[in-house]
């Protein structure tokens, strides 16, 4: 079943940009592009950082994620 964005509130703490997935676990997965290239103002990055401690799926698609951003960082502006 596809996993649906939605911002969760005090009923999860702090608040936090998360990703309902089936079953009520809640990940970070629809962040961690923003995550990998810092475009996340510091208390999205805090709140990732800490989910991915915790959370071994996100933690490795992290990983993916962050290999693309930083083949990112060695395309110019011109070969776009």
């Amino acid at each position: 079943m596809p996993s649906v964005a939605r911002r969760a509130g005090s009923d999860s703490g702090p608040e936090a940009i998360v990703t309902g997935e089936a079953g009520g676990d809640r990940h970070v997965r629809s962040q961690l592009g923003a995550y990998a290239l810092g475009a996340l103002t510091p208390e999205e990055d805090r709140l990732i950082a800490g989910h991915l401690e915790g959370c071994a799926n996100c933690a490795a698609a992290y990983a993916e994620v962050a290999d693309g951003a930083a083949l990112l960082a060695l395309v110019d502006e011109e070969d776009l």
